[in-house]
């Protein structure tokens, strides 16, 4: 028997369609196992059509982030601040009463070239509410320094911004729920590359459901940038091995960068 969604439960996701149109983002797809749901009267109409109809051209990004408030600033620094103010003492998924201290925004530097994306907070992070300061954050710290860099001159963000309890991996909602603020951290800053830190940042960030080696090695088209997929530095602790992959990744986007290739990381 169909599931029907109430009338409340449908426009919340009409809500959720529109918003996401208002980032830019216009290719929906159902999952499988989701051709039983049914939707209720009216709102069927406002739901299930723009799910099957034909994709719009995507929207110009000042187009895509005009109803946003940081689209008229022209300061960087200030365009993060109120997505920030935004983003408030967040409770819109489950992760805010299951632990969090406190939400870990991004930190760096806000007109950067090059931007990292993990996938969240742990421990250190949400104590001192900054990403990558624990033990993978020192890692990542090294890897940035042999491009020849400091952590000052990128960006580092999450895909969520509150610690999943135990460390584990965000949830998919959690994920859809978060990454739109990430998104407008990106189109903010509007790095010259983005390295997406592990399977999590890039699955999210690219919309593939794809292994580790199919993503790596490969540039994508992504926000009007380039994107390159590498090891998470908590994986390369637990795999030293990786360590001269991750290495072979970050050479690749120090030549998109110009950046002179001087040694190998640790």
């Amino acid at each position: 028997m169909a599931r029907k969604f109430t009338t409340e439960q449908a426009r919340a996701l009409a809500d959720r369609v529109s918003y996401y149109r208002d980032l830019g983002i216009h290719d929906f797809y159902r999952r499988s196992g989701s051709a039983d749901i049914a939707f209720d009267s009216v709102v069927a109409e406002e739901v299930l059509e723009p799910l099957e109809a034909e994709p719009e051209p995507p929207l110009p990004k000042a187009a895509a982030l005009a109803k946003f408030p940081e689209a008229s600033i022209k300061d960087p620094i200030a365009a993060l601040r109120v997505i920030r103010e935004d983003i408030g003492d967040c409770t819109r998924c489950v992760l805010h009463k299951q632990g969090r201290k406190q939400i870990v925004f991004g930190v760096g530097n806000p007109t950067a070239d090059l931007m990292f994306v993990g996938e969240g907070p742990g421990a250190d992070e949400d104590e001192q509410g900054e990403p990558f300061v624990g033990r993978a954050g020192q890692l990542l710290n090294k890897m940035i320094e042999a491009m020849g860099l400091k952590r000052e001159e990128v960006y580092i963000a999450n895909v969520v911004k509150c610690r999943p309890p135990g460390n584990r991996t965000p949830e998919r909602d959690e994920c859809d729920t978060c990454s739109p603020f990430l998104y407008r951290q990106i189109d903010v800053i509007k790095p010259k590359a983005i390295v997406a830190l592990g399977a999590v940042a890039a699955k999210n960030l690219l919309g593939l459901n794809d292994t580790m080696a199919n993503m790596r090695g490969s540039w994508y088209d992504y926000r009007g940038t380039q994107l390159r997929v590498t090891y998470h530095p908590a994986y390369l602790l637990r795999d030293p091995r990786q360590k001269g992959e991750a290495w072979k990744d970050l050479q690749e986007v120090m030549k998109y960068l110009g950046l002179e290739i001087k040694k190998q990381a640790d």
